[in-house]
């Protein structure tokens, strides 16, 4: 179980880090897609932040996503080592893909979006538009999330007992 929650940590701080790089370094409209849409029409495109920041952004994305994936692998490969049944793997990828979820509403959403200067920071134009009143802008997003994580963490779960 201390591993499950390791490696929900692990998969939190590839997701901040993607989220970081995205905001701060490569700063392409492109990946606010899920920002509210008021924030989405007064972003404005930016110049890098300093020479080479796009591609220091990109690069830490993908060591992002792979610390993800790699967090996923090895509790792949953790489960088989140990025997896992089919359960013991659904519960442990439910509980990282819910943790990270968790993580998303009151890290990102909560803190992030609603308490924090942190979009304000990079992008002054959001400043106004930000604040507690956005909590929960995006809840039904966050219910199909969490309805799929159940299907997924049963998918990952089964072709682990498949290995």
């Amino acid at each position: 179980m201390i591993t499950t929650f390791i490696l929900s940590i692990i998969m939190m701080a590839g997701l901040f880090l993607l989220l970081w790089s995205a905001v701060a370094l490569i700063q392409d409209k492109k990946f606010f897609t899920s920002a509210p849409k008021e924030a989405q029409a007064v972003i404005q495109p930016k110049e890098e932040r300093f020479p080479g920041a796009h591609a220091l952004g990109y690069a830490l994305g993908i060591f992002a996503i792979l610390l993800m994936g790699g967090a996923v692998i090895y509790g792949c490969w953790d489960g088989i080592r140990s025997n896992y049944s089919f359960w013991q793997f659904f519960v442990r990828f439910l509980i990282m893909l819910w943790g990270l979820k968790l993580f998303d509403i009151l890290f990102f959403d909560y803190y992030l979006l609603c308490r924090s200067k942190f979009f304000s920071h990079y992008y002054p134009e959001v400043a106004d538009l930000y604040g507690p009143h956005l909590f929960g802008y995006n809840r039904k997003q966050h219910l199909v999330h969490i309805i799929v994580c159940l299907f997924l963490a049963a998918l990952i779960a089964w072709i682990c007992t498949l290995l």
